[in-house]
């Protein structure tokens, strides 16, 4: 799906080699301040690598226009925004920015369900707890349904319980449907029990994959 040869960012990222395989979960892994984050944004072209290359199945990254990978390629930030309005609002707008044809009530409380949210579809998504924002944007990026879902501490404010579930679900969901999703986790629980391949980086350097 993906591969970097020779790739380096700054003093952040020095990445020899590696690869992501397509339809399965990489859970990308280190302490905090390592180069994870940065990894996905090359992945997604929020930023551009100084030298070497990225491959996405087949193409250069700098051959493929940054609105069609984004459309492809979906990534999910750690602190995701929460726009004004409903749930329901916040549950579509993604559909909205990436223009697909949006979907109807009994899709989104099925996409609600899955992600745990036991909200309404009217209630103001501004007020939801923290948790609940996270799981509401990861709602957001299921029903965009991309080929590849890049998910930053898609998690973090979800207590072990919560996190297990949710995980469990998108998990279920994208191997139902060929996707391939790369998780940067700061739980090494959910990277054992979800992941097909974990990638450690330290320092910035693959230490193991």
């Amino acid at each position: 799906m993906f591969c970097l040869r020779g790739v380096r960012y700054r003093d952040i990222l020095d990445i020899e080699r590696l690869e992501i395989p397509e339809g399965k979960v990489t859970c990308i892994v280190g302490e905090s301040g390592s180069g994870k984050t940065t990894l996905l944004r090359l992945l997604n072209k929020l930023i551009s690598y100084d030298n070497g290359e990225i491959v996405y199945k087949g193409r250069s990254l700098k051959d493929i226009d940054s609105v069609e990978l984004r459309r492809r390629v979906v990534m999910l930030p750690q602190t995701p925004p929460i726009f004004p309005g409903t749930v329901r609002d916040n549950l579509l707008i993604g559909l909205v920015f990436s223009e697909k044809p949006l979907v109807g009530e009994e899709k989104l409380l099925e996409i609600m369900e899955m992600v745990h949210l036991d909200k309404g579809l009217d209630e103001d998504a501004e007020k939801l707890s923290g948790g609940e924002k996270q799981r509401l944007a990861l709602g957001r990026v299921l029903l965009m349904d991309p080929e590849v879902f890049l998910l930053d501490e898609p998690s973090s404010a979800l207590d072990e319980d919560t996190e297990e579930v949710v995980i469990g679900s998108l998990v279920k969901y994208a191997g139902e449907r060929g996707k391939t999703v790369v998780m940067v986790t700061h739980s090494k629980q959910v990277a054992r029990s979800f992941s097909d391949k974990i990638v450690e980086i330290n320092h910035g350097r693959v230490v193991s994959r």
